[in-house]
């Protein structure tokens, strides 16, 4: 599975999506000999559809997350007997040879445990890319020289990858998102566990998780692979956890049956939130220890990256205080998870919740449940808000809803009536558990018109 790159000389690809994956496939194509042909209803591509595409001319087809594996354009592949790649397995493909790959994936947390996968290994004086659904894309990173490349990876690029073969890789967890597109919850689930296929070194997993627990016992590794569990406790042998505040190591060191070696201490994630260090983030900066060991950092660059590290913008980002309510901008939180992250890390007593967008077929009722109790009042914007206003109707019908229809300058009139709404010592926080595309290009660009809709008040 580490083997050349392949070579696309005199092959012809078709590229489904000309988003950033498309256009990064369509320009390694050129470089590697290769024709693309791009197919795209919304994009600047050579079809719209395809109609009129003879698709027993083309080699291989690279499928963007924007096609889903029920599309037609998909389906009429398959049904040509083509072989269809992900982004990220069309970057394996073409990859620079002999550079390690650590993967992250994850319902909630890729982002922040791959960023500390880079700070850890910056610290120790390598070269890494970090890359996936941030910073450069993935398939220009693989072709790059450099001493590592970490990659955020998503179930939806899972789905359509086959050969890769990571160093290490971590499933932080796999939580009900994305059943739209893959169809089940199973089916989700199923794709997360493809990141431990073919592992070299070390499959990274949660030892409290019996799901991703069962993932990596059942993956097909490469021979000598290991299983590392990640632990909020005293860590076992081949385990990485916390000892009086100290974060070990008893997996990757030479004398782990009978020690443990200390990689630094939980207070070293202290700068990153108010208040306690939550579990979750603890669990991150284990599991990228866990990463960054497997391909030989040493001990002393897992505190020092830890200490230098900062957290993503749009992840429980304090924006302003006004009047006495606090108002934070956690766009990043795209699923229910995600949002029971942000209620718990920096546990708000009285929040107006500001959420709603593309539910992706989620289910919000224990969502709702759960931080009920904590919220004062809701205000839902986007296209899909009947989900989240019945669950908020059924399980909690004493909190006042507003709803904000779609259109121009959603978020200031959403921010206006939460802050109707807030009273001295609340929280507007936007957590909006759903995806962003249906009136923003993006979550960052969901939260920084939320940023920029407080900074206008009262101006």
């Amino acid at each position: 599975m580490g083997g050349l790159a392949v070579t696309l000389e005199g092959r012809r690809v078709l590229i489904l999506g000309v988003g950033v994956a498309g256009r990064s496939a369509a320009e390694v194509t050129r470089e590697l000999g290769g024709t693309p042909v791009t197919v795209d209803a919304n994009g600047a591509a050579d079809h719209r559809d395809l109609a009129g595409v003879d698709l027993g001319t083309f080699d291989v087809v690279m499928a963007s997350p924007g096609f889903a594996p029920h599309s037609a354009e998909v389906q009429a592949c398959l049904a040509a007997g083509l072989e269809i790649w992900s982004e990220m397995e069309f970057a394996w493909r073409v990859r620079r040879p002999g550079i390690p790959w650590v993967m992250v994936t994850g319902t909630n947390g890729k982002t922040t445990t791959t960023q500390m996968v880079g700070a850890i290994a910056e610290a120790a004086g390598l070269d890494v890319r970090v890359c996936g659904n941030m910073g450069i894309p993935v398939i220009h990173a693989a072709r790059e020289r450099s001493d590592l490349v970490a990659v955020e990876i998503a179930s939806l690029q899972l789905h359509f990858a086959h050969t890769i073969s990571p160093h290490a890789a971590v499933c932080l967890n796999a939580d009900n998102d994305h059943a739209d597109w893959h169809g089940s919850v199973e089916a989700y689930r199923a794709d997360k566990a493809k990141v431990y296929q073919h592992v070299q070194v070390a499959c990274v997993y949660p030892a409290a998780d019996a799901a991703v627990e069962r993932m990596v016992e059942e993956a097909d590794v490469v021979e000598g692979a290991r299983a590392i569990g990640v632990t909020l406790g005293v860590p076992g042998l081949s385990q990485l956890g916390i000892v009086d505040g100290v974060l070990c190591d008893r997996a990757f060191t030479p004398h782990r049956r009978r020690e443990a070696i200390e990689l630094g201490q939980v207070s070293d994630l202290a700068h990153l939130v108010a208040g306690d260090v939550p579990p979750y983030l603890a669990v991150n900066a284990l599991s990228a220890a866990a990463l960054c060991r497997a391909v030989g950092v040493p001990a002393a660059a897992v505190r020092d990256g830890l200490r230098g590290f900062r957290l993503d913008q749009h992840r429980s980002a304090f924006v302003r205080d006004l009047d006495g309510v606090t108002y934070v901008d956690d766009s990043k939180a795209t699923n229910a998870h995600a949002v029971q992250a942000a209620f718990g890390g920096r546990a708000p007593r009285s929040v107006v919740w500001l959420a709603g967008g593309l539910a992706k077929g989620q289910e919000f009722a224990g969502l709702v449940e759960e931080i009920a109790g904590r919220v004062r009042a809701a205000v839902l914007i986007g296209v899909d808000q009947d989900p989240l206003a019945s669950a908020l109707a059924t399980h909690a019908p004493e909190i006042p809803v507003v709803t904000v229809a779609p259109g121009e300058d959603v978020m200031q009139r959403a921010v206006d009536a939460a802050r109707g709404l807030a009273e001295p010592g609340d929280t507007v926080l936007l957590s909006p558990a759903c995806a962003s595309m249906d009136q923003f290009r993006s979550y960052a660009d969901r939260g920084e018109a939320f940023t920029r809709a407080v900074e206008a008040l009262d101006r």
